[in-house]
């Protein structure tokens, strides 16, 4: 499977709310055996969005850089 630019982001920690400094990702819900579909999600004009299948809200917050979220340990390394 080619590997994807867009970063994968995880609620392991079970928090309300992921700050990330992008606005095109894809939400796993935890790591396995703990995750949900991969869903790609797109805030548009927005600075928020929630993830229909775990219910995190995502933040956008230009002080982060892509690969960084708050807190930190958010960005799902690839670990399948």
């Amino acid at each position: 499977m080619a590997s994807s630019s867009i970063p994968h982001f995880k609620n392991d920690l079970g928090v309300k709310e992921i700050k990330i400094g992008i606005k095109e990702f894809m939400c796993r819900g935890a790591s396995d055996p703990l995750d949900h579909p991969h869903v790609f999600l797109d805030m548009g004009d927005d600075e928020q969005i929630i993830c229909p299948y775990c219910s995190t809200l995502y933040t956008r917050d230009s002080k982060l850089g892509a690969m960084e979220s708050e807190p930190e340990g958010c960005l799902a390394e690839d670990d399948h």
